[in-house]
């Protein structure tokens, strides 16, 4: 799960993580759509771009703490967006952000059923 520590809300039930080349690469092209409750964690990143995407996204640029540096809502196709300071992206269904309350320094991690609720530092682990 993906946690905001502010607001103490779920941001994502299902979290993806894309820590390789390969899979950063191709993030969520060749999708029809993104869950409302997932969200996908490309690490490192600090640019995205939905050429070929098939539906709009938020996009939740992050720096090694986890805080959010940059929120870019409702990112449709063909667009490209970025932040020199981000670490990571994730990248969620559009509305997610507003939705979830997340804001610029806001603080999100990962929690899982192994670790009971405490925060796992960031990077997410895979």
């Amino acid at each position: 799960m993906l946690i905001n520590e502010r607001t103490g809300v779920i941001v994502a039930t299902q979290v993806e993580v894309a820590d390789t080349r390969a899979s950063r690469r191709k993030g969520l092209l060749g999708r029809d759509s993104l869950d409302p409750s997932a969200a996908i964690v490309l690490s490192p990143c600090f640019a995205v771009h939905t050429a070929f995407m098939r539906f709009p996204i938020d996009v939740l640029f992050v720096n090694r703490n986890g805080v959010v540096v940059r929120v870019a809502r409702d990112v449709g196709a063909w667009r490209m967006t970025a932040s020199w300071r981000a670490h990571a992206v994730i990248e969620a269904a559009a509305g997610t952000a507003t939705r979830q309350d997340v804001r610029v320094g806001d603080r999100l991690y990962v929690a899982s059923e192994s670790t009971h609720g405490r925060a796992v530092s960031w990077p997410v682990p895979a």
